[in-house]
């Protein structure tokens, strides 16, 4: 049982009560929280200046720097959370898969896995496998206090994307190709993925954060009916192996407003929604029973203050009626965003929501 966790009949912990832990839990909240995908990053000069000639994996397996950078954006922003700062590759680097980060690209795996002997190269993750992880995770929450941490890990079917196709790709035919030609296969491929990808929070769960977020970045890619058959049980099964935690599972997807109410079914607590959907619209596919999260357009931060103010506006308005809202963009935060703008965001949505 994690530290953050507040069991029945115990006292509530130090993040147990913050406004984001409330927000997912769907209970009353003094304003409504905000963080930001991404926050942890790449707009920020002083992250550009700690990551200088320092590449990607090799800084998610540094504890001071994943402690640095994690907090960069909670004390520049006064963010209601922090996210984890990691990549989804790290757990299959993690299990030794052949694979880097190349810059301007992406994940780039080396050897593909296309066949059913290239499944034997995904053995389970075990906590000695990312000592890197509950390190970081120990120093984070000792620094953080009462805010939250959010723990952070790709779904099986954006894993299974890169692995299949080794690397990124904009109509992922090797990935479907496997997913309609091998069912068999394509469903032993994700079931290991959700294994290695369950212990993967087990571990930053049990080193202290306070809650999760499935991303499944690429699942909109997917029709319905494929997401249901194909995808929706790994991330189930993900879901499932983390829910005696009793800590907040969010799960977020791109383009993914035709899958909302299946994100929400494959068993998370806050459903993540691009900007494409209104929230309001969104908590009508999604169901009762979940918060949701979201949903300002990254780009509007470009537009100027009282633009961003008005488009927030819009999205708090559309949240007002929403059982549990978490205040985000609809997708992260892109580079060149200037980071005042985002300040001044986070300052406009507690103030314009305060209750």
């Amino acid at each position: 049982m994690s530290a953050n966790v507040s069991p029945t009949g115990s006292q509530p912990t130090s993040t147990y009560d913050s406004a984001f832990l409330k927000a997912c839990r769907r209970e009353p909240v003094p304003h409504t929280p905000v963080w930001f995908m991404r926050q942890a990053g790449r707009s920020l000069p002083e992250y550009r200046k700690v990551r200088e000639g320092i590449g990607m994996l090799d800084s998610c397996m540094r504890p001071d720097l994943v402690t640095e950078i994690t907090l960069q954006p909670v004390r520049r922003h006064q963010v209601d959370a922090a996210i984890y700062f990691s990549d989804i590759v790290v757990p299959l680097k993690a299990i030794g898969v052949d694979l880097d980060i190349k810059p301007g690209v992406g994940p780039v795996v080396e050897q593909p896995v296309r066949t059913r002997a290239d499944l034997d190269r995904l053995r389970d993750l075990t906590p000695e496998d990312v000592p890197y992880v509950t390190e970081a995770i120990g120093m984070l929450t000792r620094e953080l206090g009462t805010t939250p941490l959010i723990g952070f890990a790709g779904a099986p079917f954006t894993l299974a994307s890169y692995l299949v196709e080794g690397g990124p790709s904009r109509t992922y035919e090797n990935a479907k190709a496997m997913m309609y030609g091998d069912p068999e296969l394509w469903a032993d491929l994700l079931d290991r993925l959700a294994d290695i990808t369950a212990a993967f929070l087990k571990v930053q769960i049990e080193a202290g954060a306070s809650a999760v977020q499935l991303f499944d970045s690429w699942a909109g890619a997917l029709a319905p009916a494929d997401y249901r058959r194909s995808v929706l049980p790994a991330s189930a099964k993900v879901f499932d192996a983390v829910a005696s935690y009793g800590v907040p599972r969010i799960h977020f997807g791109v383009g993914t407003g035709e899958l909302l109410g299946l994100m929400g079914e494959a068993g998370a607590d806050v459903v993540g929604v691009d900007w494409r959907v209104p929230l309001d619209e969104a908590a009508r596919r999604v169901g009762p029973g979940k918060a949701l999260q979201g949903n300002l357009d990254p780009t509007v931060l470009f537009a100027g203050r009282e633009a961003v103010e008005t488009k927030a506006q819009e999205v708090l308005d559309a949240a007002a009626g929403l059982e549990g809202h978490v205040f985000n963009l609809g997708h992260g935060v892109m580079p060149s965003t200037d980071p005042d703008a985002l300040t001044r965001l986070v300052e406009y949505v507690h103030t314009a929501s305060a209750r």
